[in-house]
């Protein structure tokens, strides 16, 4: 387990309904307005290394300003680039992409030089210059990153983000409750008279009904009418045997065996079994979300070179390794995932095979579809 100082709520929030929730705006939507209405209370911020008040703009070239996830804060790791730079790190940290949105709106893009956005967020920041457009000539390793991320769709060409960590979304079930391992999200379905009141999936539109989608040989970013209703009307069949939308705050159900099998994230998936070995991550076949979140730099970030080295210091291998072992989270560095010990590197569950992903999807804005998605949503939940 790695040693930083939160809580298990507040490593995975940002993985909550929130997580999804930006996906309803369009780039242009992205104002002052709309994301005060999405962000949370940003007073419970905390700086991670020396106390640090809130940063301003008169930084030195000694200091990087990093504003990012709570489960990504780790003092070994900012010790170990400090005595590598001689810079040293003051680390906010956020519970949701809204709330960092909210942040560099308001004019908090003056304040860091490194933000952590996740996947679905890039091209709207982009398309309203919210990130700088990155120097490549300035980064060292690039080539060490994954085929995937190479030219991800969140990000053509790598022009404004690397990528830091990425997972997936799947079913955790109590092996001493459940005999049979799911494989599939239809596994809910059929065994859904057997497991009623010990199911639970997200509390998050685009996920669940992305879910259901994908267990109709969809894809989990469906437009067509047809399909989506399909989806509806097969959500609505399971809504019965479900002890609720929960995105967390089931695990010491699931732990106790009141519950059975939970939809969850893999951050999750592979943290939880680590203390308790009846629970187990599965990575459906039909097809999942593939996740990722990203390292950035606002287009007003001051101390831009201190910028550049933390991200030279998170491609270079050694370094990537050290924080994916720290975090236990999913490196997109192939160099640094051959330097893991041989039981990290063949946990399928952390890193699927190509086999196990190719079916897999990262979850995009659906346009129009959007209000389909909310409508059934809504009619699901009230029901």
């Amino acid at each position: 387990m790695n040693k930083n100082p939160f809580s298990l709520i507040g490593r995975f929030s940002h993985r909550s309904l929130n997580r999804r929730r930006f996906l309803q705006f369009s780039a242009a939507a992205i104002s002052t307005a709309t994301l005060s209405n999405c962000a949370r209370n940003l007073a419970n911020q905390q700086a991670t290394e020396d106390s640090a008040s809130s940063p301003n703009t008169q930084t030195d070239s000694k200091t990087l300003y990093l504003y990012g996830w709570a489960d990504y804060a780790n003092e070994e790791l900012y010790q170990r680039f400090r005595k590598k730079t001689g810079i040293k790190i003051v680390a906010d940290v956020y519970d949701s992409n809204e709330a960092m949105l909210a942040k560099l709106q308001s004019g908090g893009g003056e304040q860091y030089s490194i933000i952590y956005p996740s996947d679905y967020t890039i091209q709207p920041m982009i398309q309203s210059n919210l990130l700088l457009k990155l120097d490549r000539s300035k980064l060292i390793g690039l080539g060490n990153i994954m085929d995937r991320w190479k030219s991800p769709t969140y990000d053509p060409q790598a022009s404004y983000t690397i990528p830091f960590n990425w997972g997936t979304t799947g079913l955790i079930y109590n092996k001493n409750v459940v005999k049979t391992e799911p494989d599939d999200w239809n596994f809910l379905w059929q065994n859904k008279e057997a497991l009623t009141g010990k199911i639970t999936v997200l509390d998050d539109v685009r996920e669940t009904l992305g879910m259901v989608l994908k267990s109709l040989g969809y894809s989990y970013n469906a437009t067509d009418p047809a399909q989506l209703e399909a989806a509806y009307k097969k959500l609505l069949e399971l809504k019965p045997a479900l002890a609720g939308f929960k995105t967390y705050g089931w695990e010491d159900q699931l732990i106790a065996g009141d519950l059975a099998v939970c939809m969850t994230f893999s951050a999750f998936g592979n943290i939880l079994p680590i203390d308790n070995p009846h629970l187990v991550y599965v990575i459906p076949k039909s097809g999942t979300s593939i996740w990722t979140d990203t390292l950035a730099i606002p287009a007003k970030a001051p101390n831009v070179e201190a910028a550049y080295a933390w991200m030279n210091f998170m491609l270079d291998p050694e370094n990537a390794a050290f924080a994916a072992t720290q975090l236990k989270l999913g490196t997109p560095n192939k160099a640094a995932f051959e330097q893991l010990p041989a039981n990290v590197k063949n946990n399928l569950k952390l890193y699927p095979t190509d086999e196990m992903l190719k079916a897999g999807e990262g979850i995009v804005p659906v346009g129009e579809a959007l209000t389909l998605y909310e409508k059934y949503w809504t009619e699901v939940k009230s029901a």
